[in-house]
């Protein structure tokens, strides 16, 4: 068998499991029988946000980071070294930093995390057309083909990439090879930071057997329990079920999750992934009851959803409110529109009507405004003989949107967008 030093890349005959790379020294040894044969990899940044504050500021190298907002808001994401105290990513703050007094927290700053995924994105692209976004810092790979283009293996191509990221990016990555898209995602799992894992044909039926059923996708808590009462626990027990039984229990989910027992996933790279929603949130750092007061913030969410969707080039045709309330119970209110839209002036009446709806002084810890339903932006908001001042607010948001960007968001702000404005702790 072969062995890759993930270091020096240096490919050479492994004379015995478990040794050192002879050039280099290097224990990160990368070998497997199936190694050169695999071609679907996910790749996924580590602890993201984190990793890149902490190379912005070596000083913090060997603290525990949180980034996320006040005690308010939740955890965005974590380094790894404040995941030793037990902290996770979703986690109220308050929690947080009661396993962590120490933690040092930062807010987001997703203007440079963004511009930094697109960097690590365009480098995959150099690898493979076949790049499936899952957010701003993983996605899955087809190296399927790619042999010939860069003339070496696509596990050596990726170990490349991974040290390519490290080194002119100055954050790590961790990768998962596979035959299958939910198995590249398990392997990019097993070993972080700065993994590198392989899980092939001949090992995946036997390696999922003892798993627990949430390592599968789509299997969250809520289908956890549901299965436990019908007696599966583990991946292997779906594995050996009879489909009939599954079917009649789940439906058309149940051959699905046995299928994936199994270790088959027919599931191809898919490189365009349309947005399903598009919104923006924001937590408080007081519960807020008064609809005078969550008015001017609901507008803002409102305008900063039309501008996300605005810059996409897309429109919604349903408003959904999001509200969580002091006692962390998310509600949603939806309605559909006539048409799709992509003016704040629109989301935020709709919003405004489903928010007035709710009980009177119910307090609230969160609120957010958002959009599904999505088509070409261009279909848009045009009116008609009946209604002439859609177009006239459409051109009035958009001069908005460019004195803004020339001269700062302060720049025009809309009566409705002032107001008594509680402490926010954490915009999304």
């Amino acid at each position: 068998m072969r062995a890759l030093c993930r270091d020096c890349l240096q490919d050479a005959q492994l004379e015995a499991p478990g040794r050192r790379c002879l050039a280099c020294g290097s224990p990160r040894l990368l070998h497997h029988p199936e190694r050169d044969a695999l071609t679907i990899a996910h790749v996924d940044c580590d602890a993201f946000y984190a990793s890149v504050e902490k190379r912005d500021n070596p000083a913090l190298a060997d603290k525990p980071v949180i980034i996320g907002g006040g005690k308010r808001g939740v955890v965005s994401t974590c380094c790894y070294v404040a995941r030793t105290f037990g902290v996770r990513s979703a986690m109220p703050m308050f929690k947080a930093l009661e396993a962590c007094p120490d933690a040092i927290v930062i807010r987001p700053d997703m203007a440079k995390y963004t511009r930094i995924g697109r960097d690590i994105r365009q480098m995959m692209l150099e690898l493979t057309p076949q790049v499936e976004p899952l957010s701003i810092d993983e996605a899955f790979l087809d190296l399927g083909g790619t042999e010939r283009l860069h003339g070496r293996s696509p596990a050596l191509t990726l170990a490349v990439f991974a040290r390519r990221v490290e080194n002119e990016v100055g954050i790590t990555v961790s990768v998962g090879l596979s035959y299958a898209k939910f198995l590249a995602k398990i392997a990019s799992d097993m070993n972080k930071p700065r993994g590198f894992s392989i899980l092939g044909r001949a090992e995946a039926v036997a390696f999922l057997a003892a798993r627990p059923l949430g390592i599968l996708p789509g299997v969250g808590k809520a289908a956890v329990e549901k299965l436990a009462e019908l007696g599966f626990r583990r991946v292997g027990d779906l594995a050996e079920a009879p489909v009939e039984q599954l079917f009649r229990a789940l439906g058309k989910d149940g051959p699905r999750l046995q299928r994936l027992s199994r270790g088959t996933d027919d599931r191809k790279i898919s490189p365009e992934r349309d947005a399903r929603s598009v919104s923006s949130e924001t937590t408080f750092d007081t519960d807020i009851a008064d609809l005078e007061d969550l008015e001017p913030i609901m507008w803002r969410m409102a305008e900063k959803t039309a501008a996300r969707l605005r810059k996409a080039g897309l429109a919604g045709r349903t408003v959904t409110l999001k509200l969580k309330t002091a006692d962390f119970r998310l509600l949603t209110r939806s309605r559909q529109l006539h048409e799709p839209t992509q003016l704040a002036k629109r989301l935020y009446d709709e919003a405004h009507e489903l928010l007035a709806a709710e009980p009177k002084r119910q307090r609230y810890r969160l609120l957010g405004v958002g959009v599904t339903d999505l088509g070409d932006g261009a279909l848009a908001d045009h009116g008609d003989l009946a209604d002439t001042a859609t177009p006239r607010i459409a051109a009035m948001e958009r001069a908005i949107e460019t004195l803004r960007g020339k001269f700062g968001s302060e720049a025009v702000i809309k009566g409705v967008g002032l107001g008594r404005d509680p402490a926010i702790s954490r915009k999304r």
